[in-house]
Formats: C-alpha cells, structure tokens, sequence
C-alpha cells in the first residue's frame, strides 16, 4: 500500500509541511502557558486561599485555553482570557465549596455543653416543686418576665402570681442548700 497525499495540500507540500503547523501551534502555546501560569497561579492563590486548589484552577484553565488555541490566540489578550476563565472557576469552586459546608454545618450534631453542678441541682430542685410554681418562677428569674405578664399569660390574676412565686421561692429554698467548703471540712 502506498502512502497518497492529501488532496487539500498544495502540491510540492505533503504530510511534513502540514505537520509543522501544528507543531509551530504547540510550542507557541508552550511559551504562552510557561510566560504566564506563575502569575496567574499567583493571582487565583491569593483569591483562594489555597496553593493545590489555585493550582488544578490554573491547569483546568489552560487545558480549556489549549483546546481553543487556534481562535484564543487570535485574542488581543490572550492572557486575560485564561485569567477569566481561571477567576471563573475559582469562583465556582468557592460558591460550590460554600454550599457544601453549609451542608455540612445543618448535618453537624450540635453539642450542648453538660450543665455544671449548680445547675443540676437547680433543675432537680425545680422538678421538684409543682407545675404552677415551677413555671411562675423560670418565667420571673429566667425569662425575665413582670408579674403582669406573667399573669397575662397564664390567664390568672396577678394576686395569684404572686402567690405562686412565694411558695415557689420558699419550695426551692427547702430544696437547695448551699454548703460552703469551709463547711465541708
């Protein structure tokens, strides 16, 4: 079998002058890419945050440039096409990035921190006592609500507020001690 020449070729110019264009093409984009990934390495790096990331930007940027080579270069800027598209994806990257750890952060059990003692004792104290005077006395001490409101929401007078703060108070003394450690010794 013999080899045939390219019908499209102009003759006296076979495979080895058709080769050299994109041969010429190739090492023109080597000297571009070599001229330019350093700075703009820099540039995504001090966008991200993040060397390796700015990095795979970069190369995923010039890949893109390297399949267009033929229309980019013809750009009156080059460079700043690459840049583009590298910002773009960093930008990309940072929103997807985003997204994720808000994901990740709503799936994330959150850890209360384990009462200290006081407050154990406060709260079995306060299971202790009846439900009116319980809730009369987290709502006045805790919430921070008057006597009127508290009434207001309960639906009772204010008289009978009173009343259940009195013996609630005097419930929760009965419970709670408060030993000194000089006491203890």
């Amino acid at each position: 079998m013999t080899p045939t020449r390219d019908s499209s070729a102009p003759p006296g110019e076979g495979g080895a002058a058709a080769q050299l264009l994109p041969m010429r093409a190739s090492l023109e984009f080597d000297d571009f890419y070599a001229a330019n990934v350093r700075v703009i390495t820099g540039q995504i790096f001090a966008y991200t945050g993040d060397r390796t990331e700015a990095e795979d930007l970069v190369a995923e940027a010039f890949c893109r440039a390297l399949a267009r080579w033929k229309k980019v270069r013809e750009y009156e800027n080059p460079t700043a096409w690459v840049r583009r598209v590298a910002w773009n994806l960093a930008t990309s990257h940072l929103r997807r990035r985003g997204v994720v750890q808000r994901f990740l952060n709503r799936q994330r059990e959150n850890y209360e921190t384990p009462p200290d003692g006081d407050r154990v004792d406060l709260m079995r104290a306060l299971a202790g006592i009846g439900e009116h005077h319980r809730k009369a006395v987290i709502l006045r001490y805790m919430a921070g609500l008057t006597v009127a409101e508290i009434a207001e929401q309960e639906g009772v007078a204010e008289a009978t507020v009173r009343s259940w703060l009195t013996r609630g108070k005097a419930a929760l003394a009965g419970r709670l001690t408060v030993q000194d450690e000089m006491e203890q010794r």
